[in-house]
Parts: C-alpha cells; structure tokens; sequence
C-alpha cells in the first residue's frame, strides 16, 4: 500500500462525498463539508490517496474559525471532519492526515486549531480541553479541544472567544 497525503483537487469532490457518505452514519459532515466549501470557510482540505489502488483511503478538513486572544483576531481553525475509508482504517491514515494538517497549518502562520472529538484519539496530537476551556463556546465540554501551533501560550483565566463557521450550527439540521 502506497498512501500519499496531498491537498484535495477538484477532482476529488465526489470521492470525498462518497467517503464522508460511507464513514458516518448520517450524511451531516458531508453536508458540513458542502457548506463549508460553498460558503468560503474552508481553510485546507487533505486527502490520503491509494497510488497501487487508485482510490482515496481518507480525508481532512479543516475550516475557518473567529477567535479572539487577548481581544485580537487571531488565524485558527476548526478539525472536522476527518475520514477514513473502512480498509484503511487502523493503519495510521488518520494520524498522517493530522500531522501533515498540522505542519502545513503552522507554516501558514495559523495559532489554534480546535477539535469536538474523543479526547484520547485526539490527546494524542497535543489537543488539550483545559486549553479549549479559555474561550467561549457553544461546544464547550470535555470533547471541545484545542492546540496551540506556533509554539504559542494561550492565556488561562482569561475567556476569550472562538466561533466555528456558520455551517456548523446547521449540524444535524437538514
């Protein structure tokens, strides 16, 4: 197996579509993903592609957020969804997507990136709730993440602000 991660293309719509279709048992992120794209707040996606099968094995999004540090807008993003078809799974596809994210994110200049996901899958990455209860947020809880890139400090004890795009509120409602 041949995996390589590069950004998606045009071209790849459909099979990410169908990816997202066939990984969640609702089309939500699929329609999260759609909007997203439509509405201009997507920041990066990736697709992992099997060169020998010549079919995508998984995908990431990430989406454009607003938040506030320190009272200034800082550039961060939202990790949602990531996808792995289901013979791929358990074979590292999810983390390589994730890295590169993160590697290619940080070299943008991006701040933070945030998660609503399990904590232990997403620990593994430096996702951390105690950094994401520092800003306000309609998904706050033990699930809302978050990661400092850049090597930065988020402040504690300070409530800042961080808003998902649009297109997550709509969630579950279509």
């Amino acid at each position: 197996m041949t995996i390589a991660i590069r950004p998606a293309r045009a071209k790849d719509v459909a099979a990410i579509d169908a990816l997202l279709r066939e990984s969640f048992p609702a089309p939500d992120e699929a329609m999260l993903v759609r909007d997203l794209c439509a509405e201009g707040d997507m920041v990066l996606t990736l697709v992992a592609y099997d060169e020998v099968a010549a079919r995508l094995a998984g995908a990431i999004v990430f989406s454009r957020m607003a938040v506030t540090v320190g009272g200034k807008q800082v550039p961060a993003v939202a990790l949602a969804p990531v996808a792995v078809a289901p013979n791929y799974r358990r074979q590292g596809v999810a983390e390589a997507l994730i890295r590169a994210g993160h590697d290619l994110l940080e070299s943008a200049g991006v701040v933070l990136s945030f998660v609503l996901g399990e904590p232990e899958f997403y620990g593994r990455f430096g996702y951390d709730a105690a950094v994401a209860r520092n800003f306000a947020s309609p998904y706050a809880g033990d699930y809302f993440m978050a990661l400092a890139l850049q090597g930065g400090l988020v402040p504690c004890g300070v409530r800042e602000e961080a808003h998902h795009a649009p297109a997550f509120a709509r969630l579950g409602t279509q």
